[in-house]
């Protein structure tokens, strides 16, 4: 490891700014130029003496990826018996700037060039089998490069362990060993809707993903299913290369914000049962939508829900899984929905312990009520369907405030008025 203020060549190191398994990025000042740059030099045993040809090979693979969005490489040379790649110094990485405000037409922008970046080398048959935030690099005036490319690659091969790739970023086939052109659309894809939405698919990758109700309140219909094509587990579903990928983002560009669809509702006619329905929804969401917390979106009809429904009260829709955004610090494992750090067990589904996962007992003003269960005497809140302490199942019925209505299967609180369907046994509800 170099420290501050020492002499590396003719570099001056600032301090390191980056780090990983194949290799540390140092910010350095060239004290023959003048100028700042970055210093990316791999660790000592990371590479095997015999590889280093092939690293070089490599770099001048990548001197000759001449594009604006691919950050260049200055220099490569051995310095103290040490490789060292010297590339220009950015302000920031996206992976820093995401954890700031990322507007929609600044991700965007950003995905325009990092689409052009990847079809440029894929057109050249290069894959960069390493896309990630922490790589993408970005400069005044909005420019974005994309880095490393070819680096992972040769690494993949010289170190002991098998696969490649970024843990989060990686596709499922390339984590296996089997990486192509469609890996790096597998790892654009997953960059991009975190741009989107600040959230990251995880695997097993499934559809929708979280962060899918901020995706819909952002992007058009059509960008959502050019994503989803992008994040495909399935390899023939996906786009055959970046070059396919950005041909596709051209033709929906100019719509890819959901502004264009509100052009559109609003030039549509204003009567009909599809804007009675928007009547409906709106009144439900101003009577009932604070107090069921139902700030969530079916993914077939659309219409409002809460974590807590397991079937959507619109259209009947079985909730599963949930795919949205949580407010506790936790998920279950099964169903997704959330759990506070000290439960023992999932409240909407019999399942086996998953806690406590903090030996703190934590106060929440959401406890309405307490387990019957003489032994448990637990907290309870509302809607819950098993007591999160000890598992057995809540014998209250839950009211909705505010309606008199219930469920005729399971007794609890509904909402007649709005409802097609019970959102907590699926039971289908007279009109």
């Amino acid at each position: 490891m170099l420290r501050p203020r020492q002499t590396f060549g003719k570099y001056k190191i600032q301090r390191r700014i980056a780090e990983g398994g194949f290799a540390d990025v140092y910010r350095a000042r060239d004290t023959i130029e003048g100028i700042n740059v970055a210093l990316k030099i791999p660790h000592r045993g990371v590479l095997v003496r015999e590889a280093f040809d092939d690293v070089l090979r490599e770099v001048r693979l990548t001197s000759k990826l001449d594009h604006p969005n691919v950050l260049q490489i200055k220099n490569a040379e051995y310095i103290e018996k040490q490789l060292v790649v010297v590339y220009p110094l950015g302000e920031e990485t996206l992976a820093d700037r995401m954890s700031k405000r990322l507007s929609f037409d600044r991700a965007m922008h950003y995905t325009q060039q990092l689409l052009d970046a990847v079809s440029f080398a894929h057109g050249k048959s290069v894959a960069h089998c390493d896309i990630k935030p922490e790589n993408i690099i970005l400069f005044p005036n909005g420019v974005l490069k994309l880095a490393d490319f070819g680096i992972a690659k040769i690494a993949a091969r010289t170190l002991s362990a098998s696969g490649s790739g970024t843990v989060g970023y990686v596709a499922p086939e390339q984590a296996l060993g089997r990486p192509s052109l469609r890996s790096d659309v597998f790892s654009l894809g997953l960059v991009i809707y975190e741009m989107i939405t600040n959230h990251l698919p995880e695997w097993p990758f499934e559809w929708p993903p979280p962060g899918y109700d901020r995706l819909r309140r952002k992007a058009h219909a059509d960008l959502i299913e050019w994503l989803k094509r992008a994040l495909s587990v399935n390899t023939r579903k996906r786009h055959a290369n970046a070059v396919e990928m950005a041909k596709a983002f051209k033709r929906i560009k100019r719509k890819a914000g959901r502004r264009a669809t509100t052009r559109r509702a609003k030039r549509a006619s204003t009567d009909g049962p599809s804007q009675w329905r928007l009547v409906r929804i709106k009144t439900f969401k101003r009577l009932f939508g604070r107090a069921l917390d139902a700030v969530h979106a079916c993914g077939k009809c659309g219409g409002p829900v809460s974590e807590r429904m397991t079937t959507c009260p619109w259209c009947g829709q079985r909730l599963k899984t949930f795919r949205g955004e949580t407010k506790y610090p936790a998920r279950c494992r099964e169903c997704k929905r959330g759990m506070k750090l000290d439960w023992a067990y999932c409240p909407h589904e019999y399942g086996p312990a998953q806690g406590p996962r903090s030996e703190r007992t934590y106060t929440d003003r959401r406890y309405t009520t307490t387990c019957t269960k003489p032994s448990c005497k637990g907290a309870l809140m509302p809607f819950m369907k098993y007591c999160p302490w000890c598992r057995s199942r809540v014998q209250r019925r839950w009211k909705i405030e505010g309606s008199n209505d219930k469920c005729p299967s399971c007794g609890w609180g509904v909402l007649k008025d709005f409802w097609r369907h019970c959102p907590w046994c699926g039971r289908k509800l007279g009109k």
